[in-house]
């Protein structure tokens, strides 16, 4: 199933679908029509980081971004050298944030599967192209993904998807609930050849109320997992691929393959936004045979199961001291005729914060950086 050229776009992978799949035309999206996405998405603008660890020993990933009232807020990673927790940003105009605090913390108890690990990302969100950008709730409640474990170090040991959520403000500081057992993990009975090597990463939820695969909620995710060549089993090869569930708590996988996947290296963190009849993933590829370091990426689907890649150029990649080590992991939105592509951006000492860009010139003038109750510029 790998492909031969990263460069040459594929269609989804997934040739074998349960029954409620069996009926999903395989539908590709034409470059011509990737093209207008990419010259609608584009943000060949950089204004340097925005949100900054809350202290030099720590680093800053995974940003998601939603909106309430006349605000912006941040979800986005912190990792101190234990593990990852998840923490929440401000702002009023997409530029400037401000550190509120954690809302998964790590555990006191130890013996927790997901003690020393809570990366977590908002799920349920309104995904229209350039629309409300709002947290929808479920059952009363808002929700979160996340990937945890119960090793202390980067990235270390197993690692599962939980759900978390919340009945309070999603604005405010607080812990979100945590359901007690994850509900994806690499060893469940039906766990697919790509991703079966202990760890299960980034995953995206969003509500379907077309019910376009057969659900009303579709996960995305990546993992790592063997090879199909000469069952290689290498860290390298990561990939995307989905899950759906009827009710936010019980997840099944019902595509055989990876839905979004190259030769070699990493795919993954997907974000999906609609515009119009067509659902784009942004995502972010690294280690390629044809293209260095990490980068910003995106592909298109009709169906939510089917998807394209686009075959032109990065939308980031590496061209900034403050990002060029690797220049990745996507969140864009859109907010009255400007795009806001927010990355994470890593130098060449392992730095690390998240970095905007966007489709037209606002003037770096108005750009600071604020840490706790103190604001100074940035990128002097």
């Amino acid at each position: 199933m790998i492909l031969k050229k990263a460069s040459i776009f594929l269609v989804a992978a997934a040739l074998s679908f349960s029954s409620a799949f069996a009926q999903t035309p395989k539908k590709e999206v034409p470059q011509s029509e990737m093209q207008r996405v990419y010259e609608e998405v584009k943000t060949p603008h950089k204004y340097g980081l925005v949100v900054v660890p809350p202290n030099n020993s720590k680093k800053t990933d995974c940003p998601t971004v939603f909106r309430k009232g006349n605000k912006w807020y941040m979800t986005y990673l912190v990792f101190d050298g234990r593990g990852y927790e998840t923490w929440l940003a401000e702002s009023k105009d997409l530029l400037n944030w401000e550190n509120k605090g954690t809302i998964m913390s790590f555990s006191d108890d130890t013996t927790l599967w997901d003690a020393h690990q809570k990366a977590g990302y908002l799920a349920l969100q309104d995904y229209k192209w350039g629309g409300s950008y709002k947290l929808n709730k479920y059952d009363g409640k808002y929700w979160m993904s996340y990937f945890g474990g119960n090793s202390r170090g980067y990235e270390q040991g197993p690692l599962s998807i939980g759900l978390a959520y919340t009945e309070k403000d999603p604005t405010k500081v607080h812990e979100w609930q945590r359901l007690p057992k994850p509900v994806l993990t690499p060893n469940d009975p039906d766990v697919r050849w790509w991703e079966n090597r202990n760890k299960l990463f980034k995953s995206t939820i969003i509500q379907d109320k077309k019910k376009l695969t057969g659900y009303p909620f579709v996960m995305y995710y990546n993992a790592v997992g063997d090879s199909l060549e000469n069952n290689l089993k290498t860290r390298w090869y990561e990939r995307i691929g989905m899950a759906v569930s009827d009710d936010m708590v019980n997840w099944k996988r019902t595509v055989e393959d990876p839905i979004v996947h190259h030769p070699v290296g990493i795919t993954g963190d997907p974000v999906i936004q609609q515009m119009g009849d067509l659902y784009v993933m942004f995502y972010f590829g690294a280690f390629w045979e044809d293209r260095k370091g990490g980068f910003n990426r995106f592909a298109a689907s009709y169906d939510l199961v089917n998807w394209t890649d686009w075959n032109g150029d990065n939308l980031i990649e590496s061209s900034e001291p403050y990002d060029e080590q690797y220049a990745h992991k996507s969140y864009v939105v859109k907010h009255k005729g400007v795009v806001y592509h927010f990355y994470n951006a890593v130098n060449k000492k392992e730095q690390r914060g998240i970095a905007v860009a966007t489709s037209k010139d606002l003037g770096k003038s108005k750009l600071t950086f604020r840490t706790d109750s103190k604001s100074e510029a940035i990128n002097k």
